[in-house]
């Protein structure tokens, strides 16, 4: 083939690093608890119902997952109902938050990205991936800037076709 008929990839060529996000995010299953399970007529928790039906709660359902404990109804949950949980799961549970599905996702990715090592991409040309089939809490996005900054030579989000430039060093 002639050169002048040659394609080249230029975005190959550019050096640009493609950085997918949730790559980061940890895999595994996430469970819910509602307490509303557990309240007596919809309106309290009494505790020595509760403290049984903790005692027969399946710790193997929870074994390995990550889980949050919340309350659909609306009741005031006293703050030791989320310690017996607690206690009964730590051992078996990755991590256990209180809170909604949202809010363990901010937590598990903020863990993530504090603690990734992102020492590959010092020096580099950096594009944050802008789709992705997993939804990304918006404040990873955020703690990501905070990390790649001060270490790599530009940072870009989106795609390579059709790019957001952030910041250059």
């Amino acid at each position: 083939m002639s050169q002048e008929f040659e394609i080249k990839n230029k975005i190959a060529e550019s050096g640009l690093v493609n950085f997918d996000i949730s790559t980061l995010s940890p895999k595994g299953k996430r469970i819910g608890i509602d307490l509303k399970d557990y309240i007596f007529q919809g309106i309290v928790l009494k505790e020595k119902e509760f403290r049984v039906d903790i005692e027969n709660l399946n710790e193997e359902e929870y074994r390995g997952a990550f889980v949050y404990i919340y309350c659909s109804a609306d009741a005031i949950i006293p703050l030791w109902a989320y310690f017996l949980i607690t206690a009964k799961i730590t051992d078996v549970a990755r991590k256990i938050v209180f809170g909604n599905a949202e809010d363990l996702e901010v937590l598990l990715m903020h863990n993530a990205v504090q603690t990734h090592d992102f020492s590959e991409l010092q020096g580099k040309r950096v594009l944050v991936r802008g789709c992705s089939e997993q939804k990304i809490p918006e404040n990873a996005y955020i703690e990501l800037v905070e990390q790649l900054k001060p270490m790599v030579k530009s940072l870009m989000f989106g795609e390579a076709c059709s790019n957001v430039p952030i910041f250059k060093n």
